[in-house]
């Protein structure tokens, strides 16, 4: 960590270098507020411009940091000093300012940005809100209706939005360090303008903080530090900055010691390290220009939306024409309905389109560099599908399945070249969700493993390493869940009782509701596949559904009846008739007891997954969990609650 001093003159230039993103860290602040005051002793400073060594100014503060006691000097005084300071400053921002970052920049009198750089609060995402005067000096810049977005909604303002709503003074389209000096110059022949403290601003009134917090809570779908942030700003604007710079702390520090903030402080560190294995540090990916679909259904099409989302080109294979033409229609309905909700622009969307060639055969494939098969669930027919690629497919060509339980052994059984050869499972649909299970072979080779984890980056996933096991980890984590809920149904829990459970823990539907909208037949024929290969497998609620016809949503009817038109599950009289046989007799149980019932299931099956090495660590099952599983961010997974036995009945170490 080190802090640069220039003199231009009568303009001082400090620059925060802390790599990566420097930081605010404890010792970074001591420094700071030491510059503060030797800057203030020079008469001959007549002004500081604040700028940030690197890629970006400030990346907010030091998060690993927050799990101990905060220390001094503390940002909020660290801040109050800057803006008292005799000589006025102005942050020079480039790249992004984020949390802390942002608001020692609204603490300078002014505030210049390079083109594309970016302003944004996101302390809602740790589970915080911002707590150095963030919720307070922002709408005193830049009114109320322009800052709650920023403040409890995740908006970044990009430098023409922050120029054009007062935030920022002037766009330094040169040397930014040097347009910056040559700004404070010109700034020293004009009267200062108020601090944004002491700037006045407009309550907006009733109606509008009534509808801010209807659309704040519908959208943080349960979290504390949204609302809690729109709370903050709201009493500063109502009863003063000082009492609102209060109220904004207290909760900071609040949130920032709850068990939500660390749950998300803990997601965020694994986040971070997921694409990053320490054991493929110094391993180059292989370059992936040209990239083969195989197989035109629901997940073909959505893996190749996600890699056309990141501008790869794809060639999409089926095996006859009609089903081309379905696969690419759909292909094009993704990409339309992103351009309908604004997503992406008419215009990307057709490039999207433009990018995708459909192929009938496997032959145009041989000259990709990747090829992921998606293909339906059967051994057989991936194996023929490989065998084909194979023999088309130069030996640098990486050889990819999508499968979410068979062996990839089994389905690279016999190639050539199987170093080349990984299981890449994503999860549905693809183009939108996060997760991506890679699963090596023993023979897969290093580079071949580092480029999967370069393509999850680049499509913008987590990836996570798995072993080879019937599910790997979410699936078989999945399959104990499913189980531990139908104990519960056997025992006399209704099902409603056990969806609404863990609704109120914060999933957006229950194990039961989920199978509904999945399809009961899913699981059903990976039962009846292990019966047929001689595996015992007991008769479930489940199976006794789908014999009688009851798939899900799909069919009208599963654990619930869906009258034509609607996804809302109803009570089904067909259901009761028929697992009366099964049920024990009815009984109630506590939410709070369902809830631990079903999480202890999975912590424990996660621990086994972990001792038998399918999965590295609690993170990489936690990762799986929330963004494959909807394992609601904010409790930080079925490991995590186990460590910190946050709920009761989980032991802090699951037994084997």
């Amino acid at each position: 960590m080190t802090l640069h001093l220039e003199r231009h003159g009568e303009i001082a230039v400090v620059t925060l270098d802390n790599p990566p993103v420097n930081a605010l860290s404890r010792t970074m602040r001591a420094a700071l507020a030491d510059m503060a005051d030797r800057l203030d002793g020079d008469a001959g400073i007549r002004a500081v411009v604040l700028a940030g060594a690197g890629r970006l100014f400030v990346g907010g503060a030091d998060i690993a940091e927050f799990d101990g006691p905060p220390q001094e000097p503390h940002l909020p005084d660290l801040l109050a000093r800057i803006e008292a300071a005799r000589a006025p400053w102005i942050a020079a921002v480039h790249g992004m300012a984020l949390g802390g970052g942002t608001e020692i920049a609204l603490a300078c009198r002014y505030r210049v940005a390079a083109p594309g750089s970016r302003f944004g609060l996101p302390e809602v995402n740790l589970g915080i809100i911002p707590g150095s005067g963030g919720t307070q000096r922002l709408p005193r810049l830049i009114g109320v209706e322009a800052a709650v977005p920023v403040v409890a909604e995740k908006r970044m303002l990009d430098a023409t939005e922050a120029l054009g709503s007062g935030l920022v003074d002037r766009i330094i389209d040169g040397p930014l360090v040097v347009g910056a000096v040559d700004f404070a110059r010109d700034m020293l022949n004009h009267p200062l303008p108020p601090l944004a403290r002491d700037r006045s601003v407009t309550d907006p009134g009733p109606a509008y903080w009534q509808a801010a917090e209807a659309r704040i809570a519908k959208a943080s779908k349960g979290q504390s530090a949204p609302p809690l942030a729109l709370l903050a700003l709201r009493h500063g604007v109502q009863h003063g900055f000082e009492a609102g710079l209060r109220q904004e702390r207290e909760t900071f520090l609040r949130l920032r010691a709850g068990d939500e903030a660390a749950a998300l402080r803990y997601l965020f560190f694994a986040e971070r390290a997921a694409p990053r294995p320490a054991d493929l540090r110094g391993t180059p990916p292989r370059a992936v220009a040209r990239v083969g679909v195989v197989g035109g259904g629901t997940m073909g099409v959505g893996i190749a939306a996600a890699l056309r989302n990141a501008g790869l080109p794809v060639i999409l294979s089926e095996r006859d024409q009609p089903g081309l033409e379905r696969g690419l229609t759909a292909l094009r309905a993704v990409f339309d309905a992103a351009a309908q909700r604004g997503l992406i622009s008419d215009e990307a969307a057709s490039a999207r389109m433009a990018g995708v060639r459909g192929v009938v055969g496997l032959e145009a494939l041989a000259d990709c560099d990747l090829v992921i098969e998606a293909v339906f669930e059967d051994l057989a027919v991936k194996q023929a599908v490989f065998k084909t690629l194979a023999s088309l497919c130069g030996t640098d060509t990486i050889l990819a399945t999508n499968t979410s339980y068979i062996d990839p052994r089994q389905i690279f059984n016999g190639l050539r070249g199987p170093e080349r050869c990984i299981g890449l499972h994503f999860f549905s649909p693809a183009q939108v969700m996060k997760l991506m299970e890679i699963i090596p072979l023993p023979e897969t080779a290093p580079a071949v493993l580092a480029t999967a984890f370069d393509l999850a980056a680049n499509l913008g996933k987590v990836p996570v390493r798995a072993g080879i096991c019937d599910g790997f980890i979410g699936n078989r984590i999945l399959k104990h869940y499913r189980a531990e809920a139908e104990a519960l149904l056997r025992e006399g829990v209704p099902h409603a009782a056990i969806d609404a459970a863990m609704r109120g823990f914060g999933y957006a539907m229950g194990p039961f509701e989920m199978q509904d909208m999945a399809g009961l037949d899913i699981a059903f024929l990976h039962r009846e596949a292990a019966r047929l290969r001689g595996e015992t497998v007991p008769e479930t609620a489940g199976d006794i559904l789908v014999r009688a016809g009851r798939k899900g949503q799909k069919t009208g009817g599963g654990w619930y009846d869906y009258p034509t038109g609607t996804r809302a599950p109803q009570p089904s009289d067909e259901v009761a008739r028929l697992l009366a046989p099964l049920l024990g007799p009815a009984r109630a149980m506590p939410a709070e007891q369902i809830v631990a019932r079903l999480i202890a299931a999975m912590a424990a099956e996660g621990q086994r997954i972990i001792d038998e090495g399918i999965a590295s660590t609690p993170q990489d099952v936690d990762l799986v969990e929330v963004h494959g599983y909807g394992f609601p961010r904010g409790k930080g997974g079925p490991m995590f609650l186990a460590a910190r036995k946050t709920i009761t009945g989980i032991p802090t170490r699951i037994p084997t």
